[in-house]
């Protein structure tokens, strides 16, 4: 398992989303993307994304005064 990061802070919605997807297609079955950002829209948008796309929510945490990351475990 491997873990990788992708920062997208500035980016404002859908674009965290968007680029989370493209980056999870190149990514293997149990390996981890952590994702930064600070669009307060992406608090529902990832981890919503994530359960419906077959992925687990393994962290979600805050950063700052407006800023999260959450990693997300590809799944099959």
């Amino acid at each position: 398992m491997a873990a990788y990061t992708l920062e997208t802070n500035g980016a404002v919605c859908p674009f965290p989303l968007i680029d989370a997807k493209t980056a999870m297609e190149q990514l293997t079955t149990g390996d981890d993307l952590i994702i930064g950002f600070d669009c307060t829209q992406a608090t529902d948008s990832l981890p919503q994304w994530a359960t419906e796309a077959g992925h687990e929510v393994v962290a979600f945490d805050r950063v700052g005064d407006a800023g999260w990351t959450i990693t997300v475990r590809k799944g099959a």
